[in-house]
């Protein structure tokens, strides 16, 4: 095998713009999926995802839904800002990405026709504490009707229904961004593994900041991952206990089992950077969207398939495979 990738030159590759999905598809499940099993690459879809996998399987699903927490706001000076809540800190107080924070002194007052926002101690890397004003409303009531889905970057256009980027099994509003596999999941599908003998179980992470900031060092024993919260329910833990396959759909999934594996906590947060060598302790098998060049997320794929993810990647865009967020799937177990 070959040695693991060091610089993000080693988890480079080039992704051509009409690659990007740029909407969802009409139907969830009719994604394609990729499908590795270390030996050879087949073509499937996910709605045949039942067929694929195995009696006694577990499938574990990250249920957080997306905060609606990007919300469009005024400066003091007439200006627009832009607030991206992260994550809330205490009651009054969140982490949130805002634009332009370096025209934005501590103290500053953002406002809409809804909410003001103060600006608070600038922690680097365009984030800031900021101070969200809804008066006698609650806040997540106020950010449903004014506040937008945080799609990424590379998404241009705007979705016409908002619940396409969020999984039909979404709970708690906690995340800055969907985790993305999990968008492929139907009713259908769910039906199909239960009738084929796969449980399914649950954990919740809060997708955070490393979503959005793509690494910026050049070796990467330099980068520091942001820690996200998680946790993982007695239930899964005990599914996880009999399974005889964890397979995990998404890389949050990933890794708050992961985190949890190596000996943490099962509520928490987690820092862990995934790349290889990497001791996989829970995992055997992974469902995941195509990702970007020289991304952390890249780095998980290739410590759970090893360098072969290269191939993996080549063979889906000489396919015309969809990638990123709205894009289809690779179904893989775990290399050696």
């Amino acid at each position: 095998m070959d040695p693991p990738p060091q610089t993000l030159d080693d988890i480079r590759y080039e992704l051509p713009e009409d690659s990007i999905a740029q909407t969802p598809l009409e139907r969830r499940d009719e994604a394609r999926l990729l499908i590795d099993d270390g030996v050879e690459i087949r073509h499937s879809r996910v709605a045949a995802l039942p067929e694929l996998l195995r009696e006694g399987d577990l499938v574990v699903v990250n249920n957080t839904r997306v905060l609606k927490a990007r919300v469009r706001l005024r400066r003091p000076t007439g200006g627009a800002a832009e607030v991206l809540l992260l994550e809330q800190l205490d009651e009054q107080r969140w982490e949130a990405l805002v634009r332009p924070s370096r025209k934005l002194k501590e103290g500053s007052l953002l406002r809409n026709d809804a909410m003001a926002v103060v600006i608070g101690e600038d922690l680097g890397d365009g984030r800031r504490i900021v101070e969200p004003q809804v008066g006698d409303l609650r806040l997540m009531d106020v950010l449903e009707e004014v506040g937008l889905p945080p799609l990424p970057p590379y998404i241009e256009r705007r979705i016409s229904d908002p619940e396409r980027y969020q999984t039909v099994f979404g709970q708690r509003p906690l995340s800055a961004a969907a985790p993305t596999a999990g968008l492929h999941l139907t009713e259908s599908v769910f039906a199909g593994l239960e009738a084929k003998g796969v449980r399914v179980g649950t954990v919740e992470l809060a997708v955070g900041l490393d979503t959005f900031r793509p690494m910026t060092v050049d070796r990467l024993d330099d980068h520091v991952m942001h820690s996200e919260w998680y946790s993982i329910p007695a239930a899964t833990r005990q599914l996880i206990s009999s399974a005889e396959r964890v397979v995990a759909v998404g890389t949050t999934t990933v890794r708050a089992l992961e985190t949890w594996g190596h000996g943490a906590a099962p509520e928490g947060r987690s820092s862990l950077f995934i790349r290889r060598p990497f001791d996989w302790s829970v995992v055997e098998v992974m469902m995941t969207n195509f990702h970007l060049p020289a991304s952390t997320l890249l780095c998980m794929i290739d410590a759970f398939v090893g360098p072969r993810w290269r191939e993996i990647y080549a063979e889906a865009l000489a396919h015309g495979y969809r990638f990123l967020s709205f894009g289809d799937a690779m179904l893989s177990e775990r290399g050696v």
